[in-house]
């Protein structure tokens, strides 16, 4: 009997069946190919030997030598990606205790046990104590995996593990992107504030005039007020603008997780930092596998299969193994000595009979999870698939956007500069300059805002298509 339960669980370790399902990645619920139509007709097609932009590392992405150096810092010492990590940490120390029930536990233990005999119950009439002292190794309860249930333990473990380093990768390229989105957004709020000043102090002039030709009695009133109304909204956008630099300082400085050196905040404009290498476009849509977010979703699947294992496995009988050897003597002195060895050999077969349905339930759960985690997995598909067109269509209508802004801009200061200077001659009232003032202050603003959006496109575009992850530099000690 002994030599037969040795060589089933042999056989259990070595060649265990499984009772999980054969995994099978669903059928992507998306197209084949990105969309197509008016709105991504200016999306440059890719070179059939383009690198994938997976395999992009954001050092190679980003041109900007300043904003390497921010995002640098923000890898190094963001608290978010921090957290991420130590979640791996802790998956890991979960799989290895999940994993750990593979293999037979054996632990040395030396007790004694003592016992004292009233003089009533002794057959001599004298009480006595009686000692007994034993030492060995102990194996308790080792399952014999003939099921597959510890083995499928193990794998929802192992995929779980997995899945946080998943979520780590996702979490750095989207810190990769909110640091380069915040330095751009800083840049052109800079922007903003420099036109507002410039526009103030050009309104102050066209203001002082008005005022000195009020004086001399060649206008009205009127010309001075409606100069007026420009110096103050200027002033007040000088005020808005002013503080919203300071917001987003704030805001790139929780990112970073730390002060940014001065000689690293940005001082030039948009078309200057963001030289961003081109992104391939009209790639197919299986590249979307690609994406942390998406493997994270396939590894809660994965794991949520093999959990069915465990519930099935907990229809058939489970035999444990608990064993013993040592030795045992009366006296301290006399452990391992000869004649003292004992062992004990315990095996334990458990057969479910009747549960109430608990075993039933637990593995309609376990289903149910795993449906929940398909529909979740394609869900994953379906948001980064939309992400993707989104940034596309963007994409291709950001050129035209910004040429009619930039030819929007030029005709609303060929207007101004004409209706300004038939103002200073006489010709006109100041009404016609203040209307075509503030036609150019706002197509200037909307060339600013147009421009940022281009880049912040370029960056999109990188996140959502699962831009290349690259570790990290190693954080500051202390």
């Amino acid at each position: 009997m002994q030599k037969s339960l040795i060589t089933m669980a042999a056989v259990a370790m070595l060649a265990g069946c499984s009772l999980a399902p054969v995994y099978e990645r669903p059928d992507q619920p998306v197209p084949q190919a990105w969309p197509a139509g008016d709105a991504y007709k200016g999306v440059p097609q890719a070179a059939a030997d383009a690198k994938p932009v997976s395999e992009i590392q954001w050092r190679d992405y980003f041109a900007d030598a300043n904003l390497r150096k921010v995002i640098e810092l923000a890898l190094a010492n963001n608290r978010d990606l921090r957290v991420s990590v130590l979640n791996i940490e802790k998956a890991k120390a979960q799989y290895n205790i999940d994993s750990a029930a593979l293999l037979p536990k054996l632990s040395a233990s030396v007790s004694q046990t003592a016992s004292r005999t009233p003089s009533t119950l002794s057959g001599t009439g004298e009480s006595f104590i009686n000692r007994q002292y034993t030492g060995g190794l102990v194996m308790s309860a080792y399952e014999l995996d003939f099921f597959g249930k510890v083995r499928n333990l193990s794998e929802a473990g192992l995929q779980s593990y997995l899945g946080t380093e998943e979520a780590r990768r996702a979490q750095q390229i989207t810190l990769v992107s909110e640091v380069a989105n915040a330095y751009l957004t800083l840049i052109a709020d800079q922007q903003r504030l420099k036109l507002a000043a410039d526009t103030l102090q050009s309104q102050q002039t066209s203001y002082d005039l008005s005022k000195k030709r009020f004086d001399s009695g060649v206008t009205s009133g009127v010309d001075v007020y409606d100069s007026q109304t420009s110096v103050e909204s200027a002033r007040n956008d000088m005020a808005v603008y002013t503080a919203q630099v300071a917001l987003d300082q704030n805001a790139l400085v929780l990112l970073v997780g730390g002060d940014v050196p001065a000689e690293l905040l940005p001082s030039g404009d948009l078309n200057a930092v963001t030289q961003l290498a081109a992104i391939p476009a009209g790639l197919p849509s299986d590249l979307l596998r690609s994406r942390p977010d998406v493997q994270q979703a396939e590894r809660a699947l994965r794991a949520a299969n093999a959990n069915i294992g465990v519930a099935r496995a907990a229809f058939f009988p489970s035999i444990s193994l608990t064993a013993s050897g040592g030795s045992a003597s009366t006296n301290l002195s006399g452990l391992f000595k000869a004649g003292s060895a004992t062992w004990s050999f315990i095996p334990q077969i458990n057969l479910p009979i009747f549960d109430g349905g608990v075993n039933r339930a637990n593995l309609n759960i376990a289903k149910a999870d795993r449906d929940i985690s398909v529909a979740q997995y394609e869900k994953s598909i379906q948001v980064a698939f939309r992400e993707v067109a989104d940034a596309l269509a963007t994409r291709g209508t950001l050129d035209e956007r910004v040429a009619s802004q930039q030819a929007l801009v030029e005709a609303a200061e060929k207007s101004y500069r004409i209706n300004e200077a038939r103002y200073r001659k006489g010709a006109d009232s100041y009404l016609n300059a203040l209307i075509s003032q503030r036609a150019l202050y706002a197509a200037q603003q909307g060339l600013i805002s147009t421009r940022l959006s281009k880049t912040s496109n370029a960056v999109t575009l990188y996140k959502v298509l699962g831009g290349g992850w690259q570790p990290e530099l190693a954080p500051p000690r202390g």
